[in-house]
């Protein structure tokens, strides 16, 4: 104490000079990590420091500076205690750490409303005991689920499970799986990632449907079309024959009829209609202005689902554009379901995305449109009219306000009304597809 006061005498700093130059102490060193530490965040290994760990260091480091300064010993000892306890914390997580974690959903597909399970394996391979460590598991955009595994002896593992509840689709991103090793002070922190991203995705739900009435096998002659065709399965007519024609073709009994009454002995060949495979593109319309509700977007998306699925199994050739998402024919329903998760709303108007359709789709035989009750049957038509004349044109509106679900046609579109996935199979069960 003596020494203490000899020391205080001799440099007599006033009380209040010390007060500004702690503050501006603190000051600076707020600054200096403000500025440090977009820099510091680049650098792996400081990773482990946390934002209370930089405070701590960079007080010390300025109580240092300022009591060398004023000659003030207690921001010195403050100065000694803070980089101390730094040191010390260092101590509880440097080395490796020998052992392994495994983390997967049980099931990478699920349709929403069910749920499924996310397990994860702590496994110390290390030839000693374990320390306690903490493994967290990240589950979409939630907090991550928390697991204490406790010590384990050499080759003891710990297992977990947590429970993944799906209550609309979409696309759940699970893992990484990280060990957390830290200090009591929270100064350090050190994360390892052990497992990589796995996705879940939760598919729409469906809706069985009858058969549209095409697909490989019923589908051998294909779609009569308007153009005329010298060789095809679909008999229009005969006309005269012109030079450069197969001859194969010629109709001998009525050229003989005709050569009977008309000497000049013109033969005649048979006309043919051009004939296409069937081909369905299912646009779901993803403009937000479109539905007067979120929940009618959800049921646009489970309408085409079902479609796909029905049309899939039928062997049907199958484009589908789902909001965002685009999946050509050969797709699969694998692929079609899991453009169905992650199909987003968007500003897309219903006409750039026939447009779109049109264009990835060229020999389409058939077009679905599913939307909401908000456009109009005049706006329905017009989109509608930028396929081909041939094209059969099937407009779905989900309009849950409506009185009963119905169906109205006309020579150039049909177009549907929809309360609810349940009224699907009703609607599609008159062939309206075919």
């Amino acid at each position: 104490m003596a020494l203490l006061s000899t020391v205080r005498a001799r440099l007599s700093p006033s009380t209040a000079l010390v007060r500004v130059a702690a503050a501006d102490a603190v000051a600076r060193g707020r600054h200096a990590w403000d500025v440090t530490a977009p820099v510091l965040r680049r650098v792996p290994v400081l990773d482990v420091v946390t934002p209370s760990g930089w405070l701590v260091l960079s007080g010390s480091l300025a109580a240092w500076y300022g009591g060398a300064r004023l000659g003030w010993l207690e921001l010195i000892f403050i100065a000694a205690t803070g980089l101390v306890a730094l040191v010390l914390c260092i101590g509880l997580v440097v080395g490796r750490m020998a052992f392994s974690v495994e983390a997967a959903p049980e099931r990478d597909r699920v349709v929403a409303g069910r749920s499924t399970r996310c397990n994860i394996v702590v496994t110390n391979r290390a030839r000693r005991r374990m320390l306690p460590i903490e493994v967290e598991l990240p589950i979409g955009g939630r907090a991550p689920a928390t697991f204490d595994v406790p010590a384990l002896t050499a080759g003891g593992t710990f297992a977990a499970t947590v429970e993944l509840r799906t209550d609309r689709r979409a696309v759940i991103p699970v893992g990484p799986a990280t060990t957390v090793r830290g200090d009591p002070l929270g100064l350090l922190r050190r994360a390892v990632s052990w497992s990589e991203v796995r996705e879940v995705f939760v598919h729409p739900v469906t809706t069985p449907l009858e058969p549209l009435g095409a697909g490989l096998l019923k589908d051998l002659e294909g779609y009569t079309t308007n153009d005329l065709s010298m060789s095809d399965l679909a008999f229009h007519t005969l006309r005269d024959y012109a030079p450069g024609d197969d001859r194969r073709h010629i109709h001998w009994r009525s050229s003989a009829k005709l050569g009977a009454a008309r000497p000049t002995g013109t033969f005649l060949v048979r006309q043919f209609l051009d004939t296409r495979r069937a081909h369905l593109t299912i646009l779901v319309d993803g403009d937000t202005t479109a539905y007067s509700a979120a929940e009618d977007f959800e049921t646009a998306v489970s309408v085409g689902a079902s479609v796909v699925l029905r049309a899939v199994e039928d062997e049907i050739d199958t484009t589908l554009l789902v909001a965002d998402q685009r999946v050509h024919k050969g797709g699969g329903a694998r692929r079609s379901l899991d453009a169905c998760s992650r199909a987003a709303q968007t500003t897309t108007l219903l006409a750039d995305l026939a447009t779109q359709g049109v264009r990835a789709a060229p020999d389409v035989t058939i077009a679905l449109f599913v939307t909401g009750s908000v456009p109009s049957f005049a706006a329905l038509t017009r989109v509608a009219a930028q396929f081909q004349p041939e094209v059969r044109k099937v407009v779905v509106r989900v309009e849950p306000a409506a009185r009963t679900a119905s169906i109205t046609g006309s020579t150039a579109v049909t177009i549907m009304t929809l309360r609810s996935l349940t009224d699907l199979p009703a609607l599609l069960s008159g062939g309206t597809l075919r």
